[in-house]
């Protein structure tokens, strides 16, 4: 356990965050091994469907991350607050909130799911393997929800390094399985699915024995559901306002899919690759904002607002010289790493792929703020402001496909995200300084 309301805060931020960073990218560099391997095994139709289909499963999985890292940050609150007590009853109120939501999704989501496909304007050559593959992955998204449950409470009382380790070893597990399923065994794209999802319950196995085995306070017992309705409604309003909002995000994305999918086939297969090295490129960015998240939640639960405030402006300082990397990148090398990716030669992928990272790159700066805002007001309780600046960006989005992509095509969708950027991120700014954790600090401006 690592209390973060104690010691200089560029140690505690770097030492919470660097593990973490460690596991993103392990399970990125995953995505990227098995589009690979997909791409190279069944090739340039099947990797298409897995790219026209994959914001489903982002929309879902990332409601339920969203989800799970709101009950965390009440855990932290707790734990900040030294309520081991209520630390135990959150993680308990996590449990069963994440599993009753699971469930329901998984059922919603397999009902609609011919009705949703239909929607994205997915070729009929890529409509049945791509079914096929997100249905999986539904159907199994309750062990990603556990091991979130899981890997977040761990994390709200400062280890990282637990979560770490089981995700490396489900990494391993995952690329082993799609290897074996879709090289060996010929389950085509539905057999990398299936390996996730056996991965990912593997992982949150061996996560929920690590915690009954050194965490005593986290001991599940009867008393751990019989919570007051408090503590049921700080749950549910801190967890479904992440979850949404990580769902708007994602849902804003599923939207320019739907008007993606209407482009060549080259096009869609560049744009998976891209969004695949975007995911990596902007993990930095995602990880000091969860990191904030119980970095500010544990510190406000214990009163210390200044230490939220410097630790704002150290994150946001350090994902900037990250920002500075990354377009470096963006104008060098990012070519060859498209065509790693994809295993393509087509002069078109790579070009479409590499334009869309280079006008992208150079708004990130906001991007970061946006994250690390977002996750800040969402532990010092404002479950309201992240969701705005998250619907803006869905409204954005939306009105790219309608006003834009039909005049300008993919350049249309290329543009939308950082002119939709700097409008998120007023909404951010304007409501964390006007904050209790900015009060004191502007009273003496």
């Amino acid at each position: 356990m690592k209390d973060l309301t104690k010691g200089s805060i560029n140690k505690v931020i770097l030492q919470f965050a660097l593990p973490i960073l460690l596991g993103q990218f392990i399970q990125l560099l995953y995505g990227v091994t098995d589009t690979w391997i997909i791409g190279n095994i069944l090739g340039d139709n099947a990797l298409a469907a897995v790219g026209s289909v994959t914001p489903i499963g982002d929309m879902i999985i990332g409601f339920l991350v969203g989800l799970t890292n709101g009950f965390a940050i009440i855990a932290s609150r707790y734990y900040g607050a030294k309520d081991h007590d209520g630390l135990n009853k959150s993680f308990g109120g996590s449990l069963l909130f994440g599993l009753i939501t699971s469930i329901l999704f998984t059922v919603l989501s397999v009902a609609f799911l011919p009705s949703i496909l239909k929607v994205m304007n997915i070729a009929p050559e890529e409509s049945a393997a791509g079914s096929a593959y997100i249905k999986v992955l539904i159907i199994g998204m309750t062990a990603s929800m556990l091991y979130n449950v899981f890997a977040s409470i761990l994390r709200a009382i400062g280890d990282t390094i637990a979560p770490l380790i089981f995700l490396i070893i489900s990494v391993f597990i995952n690329i082993v399985l799609v290897y074996t399923f879709v090289g060996g065994m010929h389950r085509g794209i539905q057999g990398a699915s299936e390996a996730t999802v056996i991965a990912q319950l593997i992982s949150a196995i061996l996560c929920f024995i690590y915690i009954y085995r050194h965490y005593p306070i986290l001991h599940l017992t009867k008393s751990s559901f019989s919570f007051q309705s408090g503590l049921a409604k700080q749950l549910c309003a801190c967890g479904f306002s992440m979850g949404l909002m990580s769902s708007l995000v994602s849902l804003g994305t599923l939207i320019l899919q739907t008007s993606i999918n209407t482009f060549s086939t080259n096009t869609i297969i560049a744009h998976y690759a891209a969004r695949k090295l975007t995911n990596i490129f902007m993990t930095p960015f995602g990880v000091l904002a969860m990191t904030m998240a119980s970095f500010s939640s544990q510190n406000f639960g214990a009163g210390k607002y200044d230490r939220i405030r410097t630790g704002i402006k150290k994150s946001i300082f350090f994902s900037w010289i990250w920002c500075v990397i990354v377009i470096i990148i963006s104008y060098t090398i990012v070519p060859f790493l498209i065509k790693a990716i994809t295993s393509t030669n087509s002069e078109e992928v790579i070009h479409t792929g590499t334009l869309y990272l280079q006008v992208n790159t150079l708004l990130y700066f906001v991007t970061v703020v946006i994250v690390i805002l977002r996750n800040s007001l969402q532990g010092i309780g404002d479950n309201f402001t992240p969701i705005i600046s998250s619907a803006i960006e869905l409204i954005g989005k939306f009105l790219t496909v309608v006003l834009l992509t039909p005049v300008l095509g993919y350049m249309g969708i290329i543009i939308s995200e950082p002119i939709v950027w700097v409008l998120m991120v007023i909404p951010l700014i304007v409501m964390m300084r006007k904050s209790i954790v900015f009060q004191d600090f502007n009273e003496l401006d």
